[in-house]
């Protein structure tokens, strides 16, 4: 039940500082990208098994129920569903963390965020990650992915790497 004579006692002028709608800004863009990639995919080369890029690139779909790079794959929607759950419980934090944070870790987090979001609309919407981009050398495939996990990989690499920096200071 919310206490609504606290609920004055909370901060939400710090939702609205500029630096946070920097933030949003971030989110929506790299949510944004990683939704036209997606759809693009989807409608326009769903009846394709391979789409040829270059010797080191294909686009190939499929759809992933797991985590990052099929991790907890499953076909029992318990685990799905829970995973899923547990998924939305780590965006809610990180968006705390975002707006807690200043300077440069809110960039990180924006694009942790970004692309998050958009995992998770996938996983909400067609109960499966569509993951299209296959890097290759011969017969050595990477774990296939997509525009979202670039964002969440980078942003996370980029946050222990200024962690780690600071750490040897």
């Amino acid at each position: 039940m919310i206490d609504f004579k606290n609920l004055k006692k909370i901060d939400f002028s710090l939702l609205i500082q500029k630096n946070n709608l920097i933030s949003y800004f971030l989110i929506i863009l790299t949510f944004s990208l990683d939704r036209v990639s997606k759809f693009k995919i989807i409608h326009d080369y769903l009846d394709q098994d391979r789409l040829y890029i270059n010797d080191f690139v294909n686009f190939d779909l499929i759809w992933n129920t797991g985590i990052g790079f099929g991790l907890l794959s499953s076909n029992s929607s318990f685990i799905y569903h829970t995973t899923t759950f547990t998924i939305g419980l780590i965006i809610s934090f990180l968006f705390y963390l975002m707006v807690k944070n200043h300077k440069i870790d809110k960039f990180f987090y924006s694009l942790i965020l970004g692309g998050g979001l958009g995992n998770f609309y996938d996983r909400s919407v067609y109960l499966a990650v569509p993951d299209f981009i296959d890097i290759h050398y011969n017969n050595f495939h990477w774990f296939t992915f997509n525009i979202a996990d670039i964002f969440i990989t980078v942003g996370i690499i980029m946050l222990l790497s200024k962690e780690i920096f600071k750490q040897k200071r």
